[in-house]
C-alpha cells in the first residue's frame, strides 16, 4: 500500500481569545457542562471536559470537528467559526503535497510491539484528525487500534495518518480488542520506569482517548464493560501520572478525575483505591497537604477489603507524607509505622499489577521524602541513600529520583560537597530520563548553590547541569 511521506509540523497554535472571552467567569468544567446540555438540546453527543475547553483556549484545537461546530452554532446562532477563533475548515484540511512511495502490505504482527512506538508517529492535536482517527478506530478492528498506539510500526518509522471513512455503526468490542489496551498500559508503565513521562505524555492521551471512544460508542457484553472501564481508567491514571512527572500538574488532576468517574461508574474499588493514590502524590507535590491527607485516607477505605497489605502500606505512606508537610510529625510517624508493618507482611497474589515499583527501595525514598518536609535532614539523607542502594538497575528513572532527593538532602544539612557530588550522579543519567519533576529538583539544588561556587566539587555540579540544560 502507498506511504504517506511525514507531513511538514503544523505551525505553533495561537491562543483562541474569542472562546476564552465567552468563557467569562464560569471555570473550563462549568463551560464544558454548558456545551454537553447545549449539545443535548439538538440531538448531538459530545466528550467536552475542562480538557477539552483548555486544549480549544490553547489554540490547540484550530477548527471542531462536525459534531462539534453544529452544537457551537445552535449556542451562538449568529457567530461563524471565524467569529468563535476557529480557523477555516479548508485551512486545516489543507496539507503541503506529500511524496509517496510504493511499500510491499507488512506482514500483520501476532504481538504487540514495545512502546517505543509512542514516539514514532507524529502528534496532530486538530480535533478533525481526531475524528479521522476515531472512524477508522471504529471500523478497523484491533489491527487499527494498535496503528493507533504506534503498535504496529517499525522503530522510527512514521505511521501513516488513515484517509476519511463513512462513520458505520456502532461495532462490537471484545476480547482482542481490551487485550491491546491492557497492553498499552503495560508498555506505557515499562517505558516509564526506563525514561520517565516527558516523551510519553502525548502519544499516550492519544491512546486513552480512543480508549474511551471504544468505552463510548462500542457494543459488547456486560463482561467486556467492566474489563474495558476498568482498562480505560487505568490508562487514564497512567497518563495522568505521566502529566505529574511532567509536571503538567493540572492535567494530571483532570486524567485522575477522570479515572475516578470511571472507578464511581464500574463500582471498582481496585480502581478507585489507585486513584487516590496517585491523586494524594499530587496534591502533596502541589502543595496541598490536607488534600494529600483527604485522598489516602479514601485511598485506604477503598482499599479495606482488597485484601492487599502492600496497597494498604503504599496508602499508608501517602497519609505520611501528608502529615509531614503539615509538619504534624507524631501522626507522621504512626503513619509510617502503620505502613511499613503491613509492607512487613509481604506480598500476595491480592497485589495490583500497577504496584511492581513498590519495593524496599521506593518505601525508603517515600520516608525520606517524609524526614525532609520535617526538616530531619540526617534522615532524610540515609533512608535516601538506602533507596538508592536498594533500587534495581531498570528503574533508572527512580535511580535519577532518589539521587536528586539525596542532593537536596545533604544541601539541607549544609553538606556542600555531597550535595554536590550526588547532584553530578543525577545529572549524569538526564541523557536517559526524561522527567520534568526530577530537572526541576536539580534545578532547586543548582540554584541553591550557585553562591557557593568557589568549592571545586560545586563548580564541578554547576557546569555539568548548565551543560546539560543547553543540550
Amino acid at each position: 500500500m502507498a506511504i504517506l511521506a511525514p507531513a511538514a509540523a503544523p505551525p505553533a497554535p495561537s491562543p483562541n481569545a474569542a472562546m476564552r472571552e465567552l468563557r467569562g467567569d464560569l471555570s473550563p468544567a462549568e463551560f464544558a457542562t454548558a456545551i454537553r446540555r447545549a449539545a443535548r438540546e439538538i440531538g448531538e453527543h459530545v466528550s467536552c471536559d475542562a480538557r477539552y475547553i483548555g486544549r480549544v483556549e490553547a489554540g490547540e484545537i484550530r477548527c471542531p470537528n462536525y459534531a462539534y461546530e453544529r452544537v457551537f452554532r445552535h449556542i451562538w446562532p449568529d457567530r461563524s467559526l471565524e467569529d468563535l477563533g476557529f480557523s477555516p475548515r479548508t485551512d486545516v484540511r489543507r496539507r503541503p503535497s506529500a511524496q509517496r512511495t510504493p511499500q510491499p502490505q507488512a506482514q500483520a504482527q501476532p504481538h504487540p510491539r514495545p512502546l517505543a512506538r509512542f514516539d514514532a508517529a507524529p502528534h496532530h492535536p486538530d480535533e478533525e484528525n481526531d475524528d479521522v482517527r476515531r472512524r477508522t478506530f471504529l471500523s478497523g478492528g484491533p489491527t487499527a487500534l494498535a496503528s493507533v498506539l504506534g503498535l504496529d510500526a517499525p522503530a522510527g518509522a512514521a505511521v501513516p495518518r488513515p484517509a476519511p471513512l463513512p462513520l458505520p455503526a456502532p461495532r462490537k468490542v471484545g476480547a482482542a480488542d481490551v487485550r491491546l489496551v491492557e497492553q498499552a498500559v503495560r508498555e506505557i508503565r515499562l517505558a516509564d520506569d526506563v525514561h520517565g513521562a516527558d516523551s510519553l505524555f502525548e502519544r499516550a492521551g492519544q491512546s486513552l482517548r480512543h480508549a474511551y471512544v471504544l468505552l463510548n460508542e462500542g457494543e459488547y457484553s456486560l463482561t467486556t464493560e467492566r474489563r474495558l472501564q476498568s482498562t480505560a481508567g487505568e490508562l487514564a491514571i497512567s497518563v495522568g501520572w505521566l502529566a505529574h512527572d511532567s509536571n503538567r500538574l493540572g492535567d494530571a488532576r483532570s486524567f485522575y478525575a477522570e479515572a475516578l468517574a470511571t472507578a464511581r461508574m464500574a463500582n471498582d474499588a481496585a480502581l478507585e483505591a489507585h486513584v487516590f493514590c496517585n491523586s494524594a502524590f499530587l496534591a502533596r507535590d502541589a502543595g496541598r497537604p490536607r488534600e494529600a491527607l483527604r485522598a489516602a485516607q479514601a485511598g485506604q477505605s477503598a482499599a479495606r477489603n482488597l485484601d492487599s497489605d502492600r496497597l494498604l502500606a503504599l496508602l499508608a505512606m501517602r497519609e505520611a507524607g501528608g502529615w509531614a508537610l503539615l509538619h504534624d510529625r507524631g501522626a507522621c510517624e504512626r503513619a509510617l509505622t502503620r505502613a511499613y508493618t503491613l509492607f512487613d507482611r509481604g506480598e500476595c497474589e491480592a497485589d495490583p499489577e500497577w504496584m511492581s515499583f513498590f519495593g524496599e527501595a521506593e518505601i525508603a525514598g517515600l520516608e525520606a521524602q517524609c524526614w525532609a518536609a520535617l526538616g530531619e535532614w540526617d534522615q532524610a539523607s540515609s533512608r535516601a541513600g538506602q533507596a538508592i542502594a536498594l533500587q534495581e538497575p531498570h528503574f533508572v528513572r527512580n535511580r535519577a529520583l532518589y539521587t536528586a532527593e539525596l542532593a537536596h538532602d545533604r544541601l539541607g544539612r549544609g553538606d556542600l560537597h555531597g550535595a554536590a557530588a550526588h547532584g553530578s550522579a543525577a545529572v549524569a543519567l538526564l541523557g536517559e530520563v526524561r522527567s520534568a519533576r526530577i530537572r526541576g529538583m536539580l534545578t532547586d539544588t543548582a540554584s541553591r548553590l550557585r553562591g557557593h561556587r568557589a568549592v571545586a566539587e560545586v563548580r564541578a555540579f554547576l557546569d555539568d547541569y548548565d551543560q546539560a540544560v543547553a543540550a
